[in-house]
């Protein structure tokens, strides 16, 4: 069945690349929806509930980057990747402060765009039953996908989650980016170890005085021992 996989919201409004990721998307067994401009698309992802979100940053009405503000302010994390035509560092930072897992940048693979699709979707629902894990004042929930720091519940994206469990799955041992590239991303592109710094940030912003997250500059994170 085409739609084995869920269904994917793309928003895109250059009609030959929309139906160029239409076409890969569904030989890869998910449904899709494609709108041409933000604000239909807003209202697609709010009706649809897709499992994912392939979100261009440069649309007609609301843009991407507004688009993706609106949903994590409601409270939707459903797993968003960007793609723009702008290959500007800020960008990208941008993209992912607002809460996006991953960011592709114009001309890219629909091939790869797929695979991290898969990627994400394949870490997201693959938990599987599991203790909940604590590490300080923080207690990770695999199987329900959540995670609590001194009782309050902390809204994280699909890779931010994945990169605090992976981290908390071996306190006091030292990841470096390039281990957590592969793990968490699924990708050996070491020159993308700025998105790893990012997604630590918003880690750290978002668990405050409760995060476990330490630095060992020049190596990589860890999460220290309780």
């Amino acid at each position: 069945m085409p739609e084995a996989r869920g269904l994917i919201v793309v928003v895109e409004d250059e009609r030959a690349i929309a139906d160029l990721q239409r076409l890969y998307l569904t030989e890869a067994g998910f449904g899709v929806h494609v709108e041409r401009n933000g604000d239909a698309g807003l209202a697609a992802i709010r009706r649809l509930r897709p499992v994912a979100v392939v979100l261009d940053v440069g649309l007609p009405g609301i843009d991407g980057i507004e688009l993706c503000r609106r949903m994590r302010e409601a409270g939707d994390w459903t797993p968003v990747i960007f793609v723009t035509a702008r290959d500007d560092e800020i960008d990208r930072i941008l993209g992912l402060e607002l809460g996006a897992d991953d960011y592709l940048t114009k001309p890219f693979s629909p091939r790869e765009l797929v695979a991290r699709l898969k990627t994400i979707l394949r870490r997201y629902a693959g938990a599987g039953a599991a203790a909940p894990v604590t590490v300080g004042t923080v207690v990770l929930d695999a199987t329900q996908r959540r995670v609590e720091a001194s009782g309050r519940i902390i809204s994280l994206t699909s890779t931010e989650f994945d990169l605090l469990a992976k981290l908390m799955s071996s306190p006091g041992q030292v990841f470096t980016r390039e281990q957590l590239l592969s793990s968490v991303w699924g990708q050996a592109d070491y020159g993308l170890g700025r998105t790893v710094d990012v997604h630590v940030a918003q880690l750290r912003a978002k668990l405050g005085d409760d995060s476990p997250i330490v630095t060992s500059r020049g190596v990589g994170y860890s999460v220290a021992r309780s």
